[in-house]
């Protein structure tokens, strides 16, 4: 759950690597043999040392821990839609330029929330690439997966149904293996997991998946996420009524999120049952995946309560059936224990995703067994619980790789 920041930076021509194999039709049968299928390779970007640390630097990043410069691609590969259909997707592969020819470990890096498709990884040259620059300029290879439906994938983003962001992004690493190989940068198989707002739960979900044995070539290291709604029942939904979200950020959430899982769940039948007039008119159209953050801000009104009808917005504060169900079938991301070192960042400035989400995720590993510490930053924002933290795990991983 991230507000979009406008960053532009000057990057190389150079882009060297070429196109890995043709675009096979999205229709393709995508078998579970078939899921993470390369199918294409584009070079997007192609940075220097002094570059990465310009683009890192004018958002506000520490851009201490750079060595090296980066090349990134964009990779289409093969998997599945919510209901277990084929479809295809895209991501940003980014690699260090550090002149070695060994194996790299591999971080794998999940955005947080995108209402235009453009602004994805792989696509846009904004702040979905600041952690993969990131984490790639300090040697390790990234896998920043795009999520269903933003960047080049077909359809709509099923905003917050966890199970399709991880089936994804699971895809996505594998795609990246072969990608990886194919441009002489082989895997070592391990994987550190970070993620940012949407992508802090993202994260969690899929470490889980990697912890439990979900693919044979990829061992999980560490998990380091941030600011993660990992309780919509018991904090994030509640957070916005007792003022904890503010309501820009509650409006555009709150919009996307209903819109998005009212085509998975039977939440309601007509948007009039759930919006206000006028709005119950456009909201669905808002949110197609075209529109930035300030045309679906400018055509809503400023609060939640005047969102939504007087009845919807009573059972919110009160969800009961399908309504409870869609937020309680993404709040077990942290319901595990995992075998590797957990760190969780957050901020107790952050009116986007309150520090009570992440106290819920340490309340969940704890009764496995599992201490995470937190890392609280303070009196800053949510964007600004990632500026702190982004470097702060670059350290971290590299800790716990022992290149510290």
């Amino acid at each position: 759950m991230t507000h979009s920041i406008a960053r532009v930076v000057a990057a190389s021509t150079a882009l060297v690597a070429g196109f890995v194999g043709g675009a096979a039709p999205a229709q393709a049968r995508t078998t579970p043999e078939h899921r993470g299928d390369l199918l294409s390779l584009t070079p997007v970007s192609d940075l220097t040392p002094a570059q990465v640390s310009g683009f890192l630097k004018d958002a506000g990043v520490d851009s201490a821990t750079v060595r090296y410069g980066v090349r990134g691609y964009r990779v289409t590969y093969r998997t599945i839609t919510p209901q277990g259909a084929p479809t295809t997707a895209t991501g940003l592969l980014v690699l260090p330029l550090d002149g070695r020819h060994g194996r790299v470990d591999l971080v794998a890096d999940t955005h947080g929330t995108m209402v235009d498709r453009d602004y994805a990884p792989s696509v846009g040259n904004d702040y979905g690439r600041l952690s993969p620059y990131l984490h790639a300029s300090a040697g390790r290879a990234v896998a920043a997966p795009d999520y269903l439906g933003l960047g080049e994938g077909p359809g709509r983003h099923p905003y917050m149904d966890t199970a399709s962001s991880v089936s994804a992004s699971l895809d996505m690493l594998r795609a990246t293996r072969t990608a990886a190989r194919e441009l002489g940068r082989p895997l070592t198989g391990d994987v550190y997991g970070t993620g940012f707002s949407q992508g802090g739960q993202v994260a969690m979900a899929l470490g889980k998946a990697l912890g439990q044995g979900a693919d044979a070539h990829f061992r999980l290291k560490a998990l380091a996420p941030v600011s993660g709604p990992y309780d919509l029942a018991g904090q994030e939904v509640p957070a916005l009524f007792d003022g904890r979200v503010n309501d820009t950020s509650g409006v555009l959430y709150l919009s996307y999120w209903l819109t998005a899982q009212n085509r998975l769940h039977p939440l309601y039948k007509e948007p009039g049952e759930a919006f206000r007039a006028p709005y119950d008119r456009v909201v669905d159209g808002l949110l197609d995946g075209s529109h930035t953050e300030e045309e679906i801000l400018g055509a809503l009104p400023g609060k939640v309560k005047d969102l939504l009808t007087p009845g919807f917005y009573q059972r919110l504060q009160h969800p009961r059936g399908a309504l409870l169900a869609a937020m309680q079938d993404n709040d077990h991301t942290c319901d595990w224990k995992p075998a590797v070192p957990v760190r969780l960042y957050t901020a107790t400035g952050d009116t986007d995703v309150p520090l009570a989400n992440t106290l819920s995720c340490v309340r969940q590993l704890a009764a496995h067994g599992k201490k995470a510490p937190v890392v609280d930053q303070g009196a800053v924002d949510h964007n600004g619980a990632f500026r702190k933290s982004g470097p702060q795990i670059v350290r971290l991983f590299d800790s716990v790789a022992g290149t510290a």
